[in-house]
């Protein structure tokens, strides 16, 4: 009898703060791929982009608020741990030793992520150790990169099923139901300037949020 291997998911990003758009497509992200987990892992240092102006720790404690209960879901604080920037080569080796060399293991990132995935710390090293899963947008217009197209020639495939028949080297563009318009940004700008950010986070998030002062915001 074949042995069913183990379906998990990295889908990291800086969480800055998490809100119902990274929360709802992990859900459907694990839906979509019959997962048995995702981790998600706010990067202490993420290499491309700016450091983010809370703490690291902080972004954790609200993914940790933000996923509550929600099976399958789990706040990974891996990267907090180690020092210098937050290469995902890395942590998809220390998640590929954790399940074993058969796991299907994905990386999931969004589209904007995706167009610079060349740039990366050892791109070709992340098809080695996983599955790449582009989570796709309605207006994913832009053109590839030639270093980025010779990256995934030839890794494209169609469907979940083909993906998961074997442990990683594919390549799997992903269009989610809900693709909600929500960012991170518009969250920090609502909060500084004291508008409303009610139903773009999880109640939990908003009012951890406000009681700690975070992103300008305060609780009056």
């Amino acid at each position: 009898m074949q042995q069913v291997q183990p379906r998990v998911a990295m889908f990291g990003g800086t969480f800055d703060p998490v809100h119902l758009g990274h929360l709802r497509s992990a859900v459907e992200l694990r839906e979509a791929l019959g997962l048995d987990c995702v981790h998600m892992l706010p990067a202490a240092r993420p290499p491309l982009r700016e450091v983010p102006g809370v703490s690291a720790e902080h972004r954790l404690e609200l993914l940790q608020l933000g996923i509550g209960d929600t099976p399958g879901l789990v706040a990974d604080g891996r990267e907090l741990k180690r020092s210098g920037p937050s290469y995902s080569a890395d942590t998809l080796t220390e998640l590929r030793a954790e399940y074993g060399d058969q796991a299907r293991l994905v990386m999931a990132l969004g589209h904007d992520a995706f167009l610079r995935l060349a740039d990366w710390h050892a791109p070709e090293r992340l098809f080695e150790l996983a599955h790449v899963v582009v989570m796709e947008r309605p207006d994913h217009g832009a053109a590839l990169s030639v270093a980025l197209g010779e990256l995934i020639a030839g890794r494209d495939v169609q469907t979940a099923d083909q993906l998961m028949a074997s442990p990683a080297g594919g390549l799997l563009r992903l269009s989610l139901p809900t693709r909600m318009a929500v960012s991170a940004t518009e969250v920090r700008q609502r909060l500084a300037s004291g508008r409303s950010v009610r139903y773009l986070l999880t109640a939990e998030v908003e009012r951890r949020l406000l009681a700690l002062g975070l992103y300008g915001a305060g609780d009056g």
